[in-house]
């Protein structure tokens, strides 16, 4: 319960974040584009080849983003003039020098963008191919100098602000509740925001406009007018981004500390805690001396936020246990998978029904309560979610321990603690003011404002791939010495990362060339992590946390799946430097749609792509060869295999085994006793993958559907088992028999990872999906497609694996007890 109040108190606060929620509350009620009576509508789906129709929905939904920019500049000049008019009185609220310090710039930044905004506005509003507005773009990126001022000022302006507000209770409550006008023909009339809050948009925008004319230029026809207008104004925009990036980072992670030291910010982020066996949402704080764990405080409204201090351990007394040293965790039961693969699902349903709203024109406070909702789902998803065990210990005492998601972030905060501890640093221990200053800067220093969950994300961020990702992994190079090495790759899903593909290991070299490829599915993915390890085959280096021998990471490095890059027929080649290691990829990407399509085989001789009756038929068998082949090489040797079925096999793996099994070759079975058992699970797949229809057939996939829907247990079991009755016998006794095996598998779960409902999430869609989706033409994007369609075709195989055992002859003998027709 306690966790469950700390949670929700949390949510709340997050919520109540005026700097996190700003823009969120300005966007919710389907800005328009300014004057136009048409919503602007963030997730219209946009056929690839209109590129000049993109340019368009990219500049109209800047505009209405610059429309709200000028309404926070507004709000931030309005006390401008009262403030002025006092000064010279005799009871000034602050002098001129104040207010002049705090409001530096900010008038003639508004009067740029309030030039740009009129100019731009009504092209967009009367838009046709022809127009031109790369000269508006150019003229904002020249003016950019008076952003530079601002940025130069930034430091000492906010200084005065909090100053002012601690001596003056006047501009205190001035400053802490700015009022800001929402969007034409937007509900919310008005949003309170902060001072402060409001001082640091000039920075952000200046990002926010590069991303446009990047966007812009990827839309824009190389022989168009505006192309080299917008090529020079990002390329202004680059230069003096990256000029600010130097001057301004520096001063948002730095600290005095009360002996004039200074304490810089390194590194923070959201990890998972366990305290008194229950795991606890934390912000860690990485300064140059000190790690620090905090929680946010409950504060009543209107009051700023602060961080609560947890511990702190300073850095030369921080050490890392080694695996055989460490003690065994205290126990925290992990979370069932069903329970996670559950909020997934409920996560995407919350998601459709938010584009949905958004697309009818919904109230924004039923898209407030969808998006409260989904947070609430993705908050307990990030908490319960992460296994991999990070302990740190203090030399004088206590330990504590952390679990990641990955292995990529555990070796990143070791990493930045280590090079930090190289230097010559002293233990000391701070007094309860010193502690108080440093853990109130962590709320500006912070560097990661928000929970990493998809609701914190502004709505025109990229929603992510959802579909196939191909990676070969070929080859690396820059390594010291011989070693036995090995390569896994990791994508981000909901917010975390998960583990989905691992090299062979290439035994004793410095040079290893894999040449291995990689099917890998993605759910909302935005980026591909490769991490390079040294196989570890010494039993006595065994992680006491999860009983696993701990390999040496070598390198590690992280790459943006950019769709515009990515989304090509073609591969993309690419290296990935490391600690001085070269890793040599190459990837593409294929849609869910294309990737799922079942396209039946020209060939009826073989065995791929042809329909499982001729299969049966010719091979004289109930269970086609290949089912049963691969099913008994993983029973023999891959059912404890951790995450059989779910980690991808190398494909040219598989595309060999699919040759043999096609030509129907002698060597079948040497093949398969030599063959990687992740390549001849995946091999099972794509054999019900590529039927021509599905196992479970086109004809009866409608009432599947139907049939899981319903809510009465007797009609549903009555209906479920009546359309098991009602396949093909060869494609029944085939189901049946896969079903026994998955269950074989599931059983053993503590060694393999893969639960019933791990197997049905990868088997459903193989064994359901249509080989056309006719429900696609009410869909808006792939992430409605995933969960329309997936969580149904999950549930109907999940029925049948927690059903108890279900004989052929006994299905053929109990007709009577299904008496309605499909």
């Amino acid at each position: 319960m306690e966790e469950e109040e700390e949670a929700i108190g949390f949510l709340d606060k997050v919520l109540e974040d005026e700097d996190v929620f700003l823009l969120e509350e300005c966007e919710l009620g389907s800005p328009t584009s300014p004057g136009s009576g048409s919503p602007f509508l963030v997730a219209v789906k946009v056929e690839a080849g209109k590129g000049l129709e993109m340019r368009k929905l990219v500049l109209s939904g800047f505009l209405a983003s610059e429309e709200i920019y000028i309404n926070q500049l507004e709000a931030l000049l309005l006390p401008m003039k009262p403030l002025k008019a006092t000064a010279t009185t005799s009871q000034p609220v602050l002098t001129i020098q104040q207010i002049e310090t705090i409001f530096y710039k900010i008038q003639d930044i508004y009067e740029i963008h309030k030039e740009f905004y009129d100019n731009l506005c009504p092209k967009v509003q009367q838009w046709d191919s022809q127009v031109t507005m790369g000269h508006l773009f150019q003229k904002l990126a020249s003016q950019l100098g008076v952003y530079k001022a601002f940025v130069d000022n930034y430091k000492v302006a906010l200084e005065t602000a909090e100053k002012c507000s601690q001596s003056n209770n006047q501009f205190q409550k001035i400053s802490e509740e700015l009022k800001v006008k929402g969007p034409k023909d937007s509900k919310d009339s008005h949003t309170s925001v902060t001072m402060e809050a409001l001082l640091y948009k000039p920075i952000d925008r200046v990002t926010r406009s590069t991303l446009v004319l990047h966007d812009l230029l990827k839309h824009t026809p190389v022989d168009h007018p505006d192309y080299p207008l917008l090529q020079d104004a990002l390329r202004i925009s680059q230069n003096f981004l990256s000029s600010i990036n130097e001057d301004i980072d520096p001063r948002r992670t730095a600290v005095t500390t009360p002996k004039g030291e200074t304490r810089q910010l390194v590194k923070d982020g959201f990890l998972v805690e366990v305290s008194e066996s229950s795991r606890k949402l934390r912000h860690v704080f990485l300064f140059t001396d000190v790690l620090l764990c905090a929680k946010l405080k409950k504060t009543s409204a209107g009051k700023h936020q602060q961080y609560d201090c947890k511990w702190y351990i300073p850095l030369a007394d921080l050490v890392f246990p080694s695996p055989e040293e460490s003690e065994a965790s205290p126990q925290v039961h992990p979370f069932p998978d069903h329970e996670l693969e559950d909020m997934k699902m409920k996560i995407s349903a919350l998601k459709s029904e938010i584009q949905k709203e958004k697309a009818n024109k919904g109230q924004s406070r039923a898209i407030e309560r969808l998006k409260k909702k989904m947070f609430e789902n993705e908050f307990l998803l990030l908490l319960n979610s992460p296994t991999i065990p990070f302990r740190i210990h203090n030399r004088n005492g206590k330990s504590y321990l952390f679990l990641l998601s990955s292995d990529y972030e555990r070796s990143e905060w070791r990493e930045a603690i280590q090079k930090l501890q190289k230097k010559d640093l002293q233990a000391f221990v701070l007094s309860s003011v010193e502690l108080q200053v440093l853990t109130g800067s962590c709320f500006k220093l912070r560097t990661v404002h928000n929970i990493p969950v998809t609701s914190n994300k502004d709505d025109d961020e990229s929603p992510g791939l959802y579909g196939f990702l191909h990676v070969i992994v070929h080859s690396a190079k820059g390594f010291k010495q011989s070693a036995n090495l090995y390569c896994t790759l990791e994508v981000d899903s909901f917010g975390y990362f998960v583990s989905k593909a691992k090299t062979r290991v290439f035994r004793d070299t410095t040079e290893p060339k894999w040449d291995e490829e990689f099917e890998i599915e993605l759910e909302g993915s935005q980026s591909l992590r490769i991490l390079c390890y040294e196989k570890c085959y010494d039993k006595t280096k065994v992680n006491k946390d999860n009983n696993e021998i701990v390999d040496k990471i070598m390198g590690k490095g992280q790459i943006q799946l950019d769709p515009q890059t990515v989304e090509t027929k073609n591969w993309h080649t690419d290296v990935i430097e490391m600690n001085g290691i070269k890793v040599e990829f190459s990837m593409k990407f294929t849609s869910r749609d294309m990737s799922l399509k079942r396209t039946p085989s020209k060939k009826q001789t073989g065995v791929f792509g042809v329909k499982i009756s001729v299969v049966t038929k010719r091979e004289r068998s109930k269970v086609p060869y290949i089912v049963r082949q691969c099913v008994e090489e993983v029973e023999k040797r891959g059912i404890e295999e951790v995450g059989i079925y779910r980690i991808s096999g190398v494909a040219t793996d598989i595309q060999a085994l699919k040759a043999v099994f096609d030509a129907n070759n002698k060597d079948i079975l040497l093949m398969l006793s030599d063959m990687d058992i992740n390549a001849i699970a995946g091999t099972l797949k794509l054999y019900f993958r590529e039927l021509p229809e599905p196992l479970l057939t086109d004809r009866l996939y409608p009432a599947f559907m139907e049939g899981i829907a319903l809510s009465d247990p007797a009609a549903k079991e009555n209906c479920m088992m009546h359309l098991l009755r009602t396949l093909p016998d060869p494609n029944l006794i085939t189901f049946l028999f896969l079903l026994e095996h998955l269950k074989r598998v599931a059983e053993k779960e503590p060694i393999n990872k893969m639960s019933l409902h791990n197997l049905a999430t990868v088997f459903g869609p193989t064994l359901l999906r249509p080989s056309e989706v006719e429900s696609k033409a009410h869909l808006t994007s792939a992430a409605d497609i995933w969960s329309h369609d997936v969580m149904a075709q999950v549930q109907v195989l999940l029925y049948y694996l927690q059903h108890p055992p279900i004989s052929f002859a006994e299905l053929k003998r109990n007709t009577l007890y299904f008496s309605t027709d499909v």
